[in-house]
């Protein structure tokens, strides 16, 4: 039998599976719609549902054979007999890799200006770099084009992306500035004060920055609007990270906990104590399941955020200075001028690295994987560091979500998609499938919970004016002549007149008080002498 035949036997084979999975598939969800709609006696409504379920159907087939349309896989090293994949270094990868893929290994000597802070664009083609002492370059990397560089002569503490390449946010010393793809500043933002990390929500258009302050706050980039700010009340923030999957922002502070925030709730949502010291880096996983954390204790632990537990933890041998996980689950720790990487560190604790890199002479500050390659970038003291990844970008990308390739036309209607499509702060939630579904509670049970809600309101107002009217007692100024007596008498001693004027004093006092609950019809509090005396009080 010939290779052709062999091929065409095995794709007919696929094929037919491909097919009978689909019919499967299919008929499980039409005796599901089948079985929900015979409940239905109005025949006009029953039709829409019809309708309306048999688009999802063809939608269910539809996305599942365009899975025969993505032919690019994931590929990994794989080492041979008694050889170790950290073993391999980045000049013997670059030697065996295609000429396209070598040049993105590269290194920039910046010696002068760093520390370095990176950040790559959503679609991978852009590298926006900001050094510590005033440095800023944004440029494409796989052409080697600069778009701008700048010289500000101010430290800086991060740089981010926005919805595109044409803007970027540097976090200054003390104010927070927006740049164009040119170089010129177009806003400071002058309400975002010290800043030290920043995070871009895509689907929000909502720029979140903490600082030394510990003040949450969220900037709206399509109007210029503060939408909200927070007190985290737990100090500076010393790592910030987005969760991708639910648009959540996690916090790292000095005593070692993480909080989870959203701008439609002015307290944390959820509070994790992770570390015995500050936490120095947060990542979360494009699922949005697991959450990594780095803490000054020199320990790397694996969250659940689906139950906030600990999964996994591994010892570093200095504490890590920084996280990231790329598209495909590899998890890259730098600490010291070393740099870690690690294959299913979620599923299963792993005994050895996946890759290894040494950067000598120089600590590493921030590492960050590249959307859809096979590539690693991270700054350190002396410039920038490009490695090769095998494995670590997702090869198949939506064109119509993020384009890679994306021309000039391209970049303007999903500009404007995005504006259209924008959704409101109010709908980040832990749970974000929380929209759209429906209260199957009976209509009298809603009911009477709102009932209980509006009665637990007037509740509340009510003993809020009952608060309000109760008097209060007006004290006498701290410079009277007695109260200066006061003063200059020790505490420890005590004489006739100091004894006389305390009782004139307290006196003074309850007569205000019995004055002004007379006035407010109130019942005063009079003093009982007992039998004896009794006619004496009654005398005065």
């Amino acid at each position: 039998m010939s290779a052709v035949e062999t091929s065409e036997r095995i794709g007919s084979t696929e094929a037919r599976t491909t097919n009978g999975a689909l019919d499967i598939l299919g008929s499980i969800y039409s005796r599901t719609l089948t079985n929900r709609n015979v409940r239905i006696k109005d025949r006009k409504l029953r039709a829409n549902i019809k309708r309306t379920d048999q688009k999802y159907k063809d939608a269910i087939r539809a996305a599942k054979s365009t899975e025969l349309l993505l032919q690019e896989d994931a590929g990994f090293l794989e080492a041979e007999g008694m050889e170790k994949t950290y073993k391999f270094t980045q000049d013997e990868l670059l030697k065996h890799v295609d000429v396209t893929t070598a040049h993105k290994g590269f290194e920039l000597k910046l010696e002068h200006f760093g520390p370095y802070e990176i950040d790559y664009m959503r679609n991978g083609r852009k590298l926006l770099l900001g050094g510590r002492k005033g440095h800023v370059a944004a440029f494409d990397f796989r052409e080697g084009t600069l778009d701008t560089e700048l010289h500000l002569n101010e430290t800086i503490r991060d740089v981010k992306y926005l919805h595109n390449d044409q803007y970027f946010a540097v976090a200054q010393k003390k104010y927070v500035y927006i740049y164009d793809k040119s170089g010129t500043e177009i806003h400071c933002l002058k309400k975002h004060i010290e800043v030290t990390n920043m995070e871009f929500l895509p689907y929000h258009f909502l720029l979140a920055t903490v600082g030394n302050a510990g003040w949450l706050k969220y900037q709206d980039v399509s109007t210029g609007e503060q939408v909200c700010e927070f007190r985290t009340k737990m100090g500076p923030t010393t790592s910030m990270t987005q969760n991708p999957y639910n648009a959540i922002i996690h916090l790292g502070h000095t005593n070692g906990t993480v909080s989870l925030w959203a701008p439609n709730t002015s307290t944390s949502l959820v509070r994790i104590l992770s570390h015995k010291g500050p936490v120095r880096a947060i990542s979360v996983d494009r699922g949005g399941r697991y959450m990594a954390t780095a803490g000054a204790d020199a320990q790397l632990k694996i969250w659940d955020v689906r139950m906030y537990k600990e999964v996994h933890a591994y010892y570093t041998p200095t504490p890590p200075t920084a996280l990231d996980i790329s598209d495909r689950g590899l998890l890259a720790v730098s600490w010291g001028p070393h740099v870690t990487i690690w294959k299913d560190a979620f599923r299963t604790k792993q005994k050895s690295p996946y890759m290894t890199h040494l950067n000598p002479g120089s600590i590493v500050n921030d590492i960050r994987f590249c959307p859809f390659d096979d590539v690693l970038g991270f700054g350190h003291d002396e410039g920038f560091t490009s490695l090769i990844v095998p494995g670590a970008g997702e090869p198949n990308f939506d064109a119509l979500e993020i384009n890679p390739y994306q021309t000039l036309q391209q970049r303007r209607e999903a500009e404007v998609h995005g504006l259209l499509n924008k959704l409101k702060p109010e709908m980040i939630a832990l749970d974000p499938n929380f929209i759209g579904n429906v209260d199957p509670r009976a209509p009298e049970e809603r009911k009477q919970a709102l009932v209980l809600e509006t009665t637990d309101e007037t509740d509340k107002k009510i003993s809020n004016a009952d608060a309000k009217l109760q008097p209060k007692a007006k004290m006498r100024g701290k410079n009277s002549a007695l109260r200066r007596y006061l003063r200059k008498k020790s505490k420890n001693v005590i004489d006739e007149r100091k004894l006389r004027v305390e009782a004139a004093l307290e006196k003074e006092k309850r007569m205000r008080q019995n004055s002004l609950k007379r006035r407010k019809g109130l019942p005063v509090d009079e003093r009982k002498l007992g039998p004896a005396l009794a006619r004496f009080g009654k005398s005065q």
